[in-house]
């Protein structure tokens, strides 16, 4: 049906006012502009295309792929009203073939009789089957229709290559907790009393999802309206999205002691106790991106050499932070944390560092000897580099260290790498060196 600008404006208002007044608090304090809109900066940033389409009021058929509650649909809306297009709006969900049809021949109609363009928002496009999504084929590509497609799931996968290949694809990001805050405090205004620590917990605690948060403080304000209340307490609201808010200060003590906690708790190969620092900072709203450095950090410091595979998996779960973001991610960072807690333990990496380190600051930089410089300066000698893959093994007997280093010993494997040791043993034999 069409909902925008097939009517006088001033009746489709007063229309507006009248239906929003029974609607949920996210539909009534919706956006209806780019200056309202809270998020998406880098997709909506001065100049960019996306922002320029809307602006000049000619959008493009596209598809916006993000997490729940991180403004597809509003999105939509201002596309849409900043073209003075009809709108039409259709669920995957719900809607099949023919209800597409319908909107093709009204499209048509109006196209026909000289009137707006037509956007439909199709939310949830990746429940539409092939044979469905081949329908919108025509009707896009000779812009009868510009499509918004909304949807969660990569549309990569979900999406034909026939219909992706002509729309945009914009991918939107979980709003962050000060976003978030932000819109609760828009949403609140003058009218709902609220208490700071209640709007920080709700928009730490809402993983991105505008949605959920502005659902969640409308009940706790109806809650504490019935029980004749002044303000909505924290209390409330942890009633309202049903969790419990932990207390937790991601730029305080306890954000360094929890990520503390956990290091030591992984180092010490317990996964129950990792897992479970892992789940406060979780839920206390921890950036996962902090969480997965540490991790990678612990994969090499903790670990190193006993398990090289540890280094791998924590720097993927690092690219799974980056790519899916949370709540997903929670699912990578708890495999990683076992993983980690269970992986062989081992520092001699870093002991091996630090005594060169220790080397180098007591005693200076030796000169790098003559065979192993890059190439020929004036006052130098240079030449004489003997290739290791030309002998057996792949090894030669010659120094490799600057003099007055030769005979230092830094990296000593321990006990977790008796693979490496075994083969540090044989390469000193066979360059001789096992006396040393």
């Amino acid at each position: 049906m069409d909902t925008l600008f097939d009517e006088d404006p001033s009746v489709q208002e007063h229309r507006g006012e009248q239906q929003e007044s029974g609607h949920p608090l996210a539909v009534r304090v919706r956006p209806s502009s780019l200056d309202e809109f809270v998020g998406q900066s880098h997709l909506l940033g001065p100049g960019s295309a996306l922002r320029t389409a809307i602006e000049q009021g000619r959008p493009h058929s596209m598809v916006l792929y993000g997490p729940p509650g991180s403004g597809k649909t509003t999105l939509a809306r201002i596309v849409a009203a900043r073209s003075r297009a009809a709108f039409e709006e259709l669920s995957a969900v719900q809607a099949g073939r023919a209800e597409v049809r319908a909107v093709i021949e009204r499209a048509e109609h109006r196209r026909d009789s000289g009137a707006r363009q037509t956007v439909l928002f199709l939310d949830e496009i990746h429940r539409f089957n092939k044979a469905q999504q081949d329908a919108l084929l025509p009707a896009v590509e000779d812009g009868l229709l510009t499509l918004i497609g909304a949807t969660t799931e990569n549309p990569a996968f979900e999406v034909n290559g026939a219909l992706l290949s002509r729309v945009r694809v914009y991918a939107l990001q979980a709003l962050t907790a000060e976003e978030i805050a932000t819109v609760l405090r828009r949403a609140a205004g003058s009218e709902i009393a609220v208490e700071d620590r209640a709007f920080d917990f709700l928009a730490a605690r809402s993983e991105g999802d505008a949605r959920t948060a502005l659902n969640a403080l409308e009940l706790a304000a109806a809650t504490s309206e019935e029980l004749c209340e002044e303000r909505v307490t924290l209390q409330r609201v942890e009633d309202a999205l049903q969790r419990r808010a932990v207390l937790y200060d991601k730029q305080g003590d306890r954000h360094f002691d929890y990520i503390s906690a956990w290091i030591k708790a992984t180092r010490g190969s317990d996964p129950d106790a990792s897992l479970y620092y892992l789940a406060v900072m979780l839920e206390g709203g921890e950036d996962p991106r902090f969480i997965v450095r540490r991790m990678v950090i612990l994969a090499s410091e903790d670990i190193g050499n006993a398990d090289p595979g540890a280094l791998s998996l924590a720097t993927a779960a690092a690219h799974a932070v980056e790519l899916v973001g949370l709540p997903e991610a929670r699912y990578a960072l708890a495999q990683t944390a076992i993983y980690l807690a269970l992986a062989p333990k081992s520092d001699a990496a870093g002991r091996a560092l630090s005594a060169a380190a220790a080397h180098v600051r007591e005693n200076g930089a030796g000169p790098v000897p003559g065979s192993l410089r890059s190439g020929p300066r004036p006052g130098q000698d240079t030449g004489g580099y003997d290739n290791p893959h030309a002998h057996p093994g792949h090894v030669s007997s010659r120094e490799l260290a600057p003099e007055g280093v030769v005979g230092a010993r830094f990296y000593e494997p321990d006990e977790a790498e008796a693979e490496l040791a075994e083969r540090l043993a044989l390469i000193r034999r066979a360059r001789g060196l096992d006396q040393r």
